[in-house]
């Protein structure tokens, strides 16, 4: 076969360092949705979408055949922490660690309005109990110091 090809969604998450609520202003954190995603389709990962709330983010995108996760996990990090700052969030940070899950096509439409309601999800429940639960519906075994921290 001449060419590669791939489908590979991925539905991201990850939390500012220590949960500190740096993305509590609306305002910003739409700015920095819409940074995610430019710094996504740089990577060759355009974002399908991009929900936030006051301490952590979801993405769902399109994995680049050229990038593993953690890699593009990294790159969107580092490069979203120095935008933040450029807007006057001195002190932000992103955690170190982040969850990574497969999306099927076919649950693609599911995962967006998950993604896309994030505010209104989190006024009944806390991040840690929604990754909790991300963590376990994926079948991913977890050390429970590592949601809290």
């Amino acid at each position: 076969m001449p060419q590669s090809l791939a489908n590979i969604l991925v539905h991201v998450v990850f939390s500012t360092r220590g949960r500190t609520p740096f993305l509590a202003d609306r305002a910003i954190r739409l700015e920095m949705n819409s940074y995610l995603a430019g710094a996504l389709r740089n990577l060759g990962s355009p974002a399908v979408t991009i929900g936030s709330d006051r301490d952590h983010v979801h993405i769902l995108c399109s994995l680049s055949r050229n990038l593993s996760a953690a890699k593009l996990v990294e790159e969107i990090k580092k490069s979203s922490s120095k935008w933040a700052k450029t807007k006057g969030l001195r002190h932000f940070q992103w955690q170190r660690g982040y969850g990574a899950f497969s999306v099927s096509p076919s649950n693609v439409e599911r995962v967006c309005k998950y993604i896309q309601n994030q505010e209104r999800h989190h006024a009944r429940v806390s991040f840690q109990e929604e990754f909790r639960l991300l963590l376990q519906k994926n079948g991913v075994q977890y050390d429970e110091r590592y949601v809290w921290d």
